[in-house]
């Protein structure tokens, strides 16, 4: 996923325990997210996988 914008919702497809998470900011290849269940993470999307949260 490239189109990453602060505010989107997301979930990482590896991690449904983590909850629904808000993208924070968006720095090259790092994004910050505040997961429900897993809170603030800074992720690498060249390793970790983002997709947007169902409606």
């Amino acid at each position: 996923m490239s189109e990453l914008e602060p505010g989107m919702r997301v979930i990482q497809p590896d991690r449904p325990d983590w909850g629904v998470g808000q993208v924070q900011s968006v720095v090259g290849q790092r994004v910050t997210v505040n997961f429900e269940h897993a809170g603030k993470l800074l992720l690498n999307l060249a390793v970790v996988r983002l997709e947007p949260a169902p409606s």
